[in-house]
């Protein structure tokens, strides 16, 4: 790996850099390589920090815990003013009978709103967890790529922050803080005069349980303090580079050519590939991710053809339409108040504690599967973004080592595509299992689970769309002779030989007869002058 404060030509070939061949008796070489290493200027001392990451990340912490706070205090005052039957009433507005009523999509929007609250708390969670872990994870020497499965992926200890039990506890409260969102929204019905008037109304309970789930801050918190943070970036090349100026990390010779999938691999010098291994070979979590998110595709067309099978059993003869799904059952967001939905569902014995409790589980068995796959195709969006920001370093501009966490959100496809499945994907789930939660007069009127023929299908092409995605960016081989890091940091460090903010990537000459990464100060009586070689480009600057 090389750096340069000049843009390089775009010139060179990937027949350039086979001009060495690879030379498998390589033990002569290291005198040379040697006498080279104590000219040269690694500046493994530079790495950043990345308070600025820091900052977003406390900040995204204190409004979770703001918004947590919040939903805890609602939710104990509608508790004590109405008891656990009490909703708190937000609007009141006439019934519209044909059609989809206003009310009732107002309130859709409403969820959808929370469900991307709740995203954006559990994601500023979620990525000081990540770095904390990370950072347990490189003192104890067990870190090997820049990203990881947060929740599935444990540092040593049962009561360490960033351990299996607490991990497991954060995966839990995850999940629940999603089936709480789903919830939280109710129908009030009011009977004045001749007229039922309907409006939206807040369960006191699901939100008082939804602020309870969001302080898994706490958990994040504690990890935070409990390991020395060397970088806050999410950056792989700032975290080598301090896990190599720390000493964690040892640059191995000889490997400035192999990609990660060649880490097992004895050999020596290696002519380079014109095509790289794919992220599904490079990671072996990758491969369970994916099978994961087909493994979710498949159950939820075995709940869609369950709920069909057991409508046209019991009650397919008694319903107005024939059929489990036609195009006069199929809408995307369900109307109660339309007679042809088919559905089937049960209903609570009652609206007490045990049956909340009972209801909760009911919703977490079937919804947490969704939630912990799109958890885990965070590993796939995170180490795509790694793998592109080093091939960054053959363009003309080079790469640039600083990052910015919510930048890289919205500039990033793979990233923001993710970003806005989690609460639409969540949503749509609520709009196929759909408990119904309505109020009278203020009161609940009782608990009831319905699950929808359509909605159903509609959440499994959506799923299937999403699998597809995230299999092919999975799939997909980078071409091209530099090799492949998928933000695997000892290859990272095998292939960077000098650190710098704006870096390239390309054969340097500097007298050592195989393909080599960085740049050489060669120093003579009169100058140094700092040469690097990018195929046939070449500059040179004086010192």
């Amino acid at each position: 790996m090389t750096a340069s404060s000049k843009p390089i030509e775009e010139n060179w070939h990937p027949s350039s850099l086979l001009s060495y061949d690879a030379l498998p008796n390589h033990q002569d070489f290291d005198s040379m390589i040697s006498d080279v290493k104590s000219i040269a200027d690694t500046r493994t001392d530079f790495y950043d920090r990345s308070l600025t990451s820091r900052r977003y990340a406390l900040v995204g912490v204190a409004c979770s815990s703001i918004f947590s706070c919040s939903c805890i205090v609602a939710g104990i005052v509608t508790l004590a003013n109405h008891g656990v039957l009490g909703v708190t009433v937000i609007n009141m507005v006439p019934s519209v009978l044909p059609g989809v009523s206003q009310l009732h999509l107002q309130m859709e929007i409403l969820t959808l709103v929370l469900n991307l609250i709740v995203t954006l708390c559990t994601e500023s969670i979620g990525f000081v967890h990540g770095i904390s872990l990370r950072s347990a994870l490189a003192s104890e020497c067990r870190l090997r790529f820049n990203t990881n499965l947060r929740l599935l992926t444990a540092a040593r200890g049962w009561c360490n922050p960033n351990g299996a039990l607490l991990n497991g506890i954060s995966a839990v409260l995850l999940i629940i803080s999603y089936s709480s969102a789903s919830l939280v929204v109710c129908f009030n019905f009011h009977l004045k005069l001749d007229t039922l008037e309907e409006g939206g109304a807040i369960v006191g309970l699901p939100l008082l349980i939804l602020g309870v789930a969001l302080l898994q801050v706490m958990i994040a918190l504690s990890g935070m303090r409990a390991v020395k943070i060397l970088t806050w970036s999410s950056s792989p090349f700032d975290l080598t580079a301090a896990l190599v100026h720390h000493t964690q990390l040892t640059p191995a010779t000889f490997r400035c050519m192999h990609c990660v999938s060649d880490l097992d691999t004895n050999r020596g010098p290696t002519r380079p590939s014109e095509t790289q291994p794919s992220a599904w070979r490079a990671h072996p979590s990758i491969r369970k991710v994916v099978i994961s998110l087909w493994g979710i595709v498949a159950a939820c067309a075995g709940w869609a053809a369950l709920v069909m099978y057991i409508w046209h059993k019991y009650l397919g003869p008694s319903s107005i339409s024939p059929y489990a799904l036609n195009t006069q059952t199929w809408s995307f967001i369900p109307n109660s108040q339309d007679r042809q939905l088919n559905y089937i569902g049960y209903v609570m014995p009652s609206v007490g504690i045990q049956w909340w409790i009972l209801l909760f589980a009911n919703i977490a068995v079937v919804q947490g599967p969704l939630t912990l796959g799109l958890h885990c195709s965070e590993l796939i969006a995170n180490v795509i973004r790694d793998e592109r920001q080093w091939r960054c370093a053959t363009a003309r501009k080079g790469l640039r080592v600083a990052t910015n966490p919510v930048k890289m959100i919205f500039t990033h496809p793979i990233c923001l595509v993710l970003f806005v499945a989690k609460p639409f994907l969540h949503w749509m789930f609520g709009l196929s299992f759909i408990v119904y939660n309505d109020a009278i007069e203020s009161k609940l009127a009782g608990l009831s689970v319905t699950m929808l023929n359509a909605q159903i299908w509609n959440l499994c092409i959506a799923l299937f769309i999403f699998a597809c995605f995230f299999t092919f960016v999975a799939l997909r081989r980078p071409h091209g002779p530099q090799p492949a890091a998928y933000g695997h940091v000892q290859t990272l460090a095998n292939l960077v030989d000098e650190w710098s903010p704006v870096m390239w990537w390309g054969h340097k000459d500097d007298g050592i007869p195989y393909c080599h990464a960085g740049r050489v100060f060669i120093c003579s009586r009169w100058c140094c002058t700092d040469t690097f070689e990018k195929g046939r480009a070449i500059t040179r600057s004086r010192m």
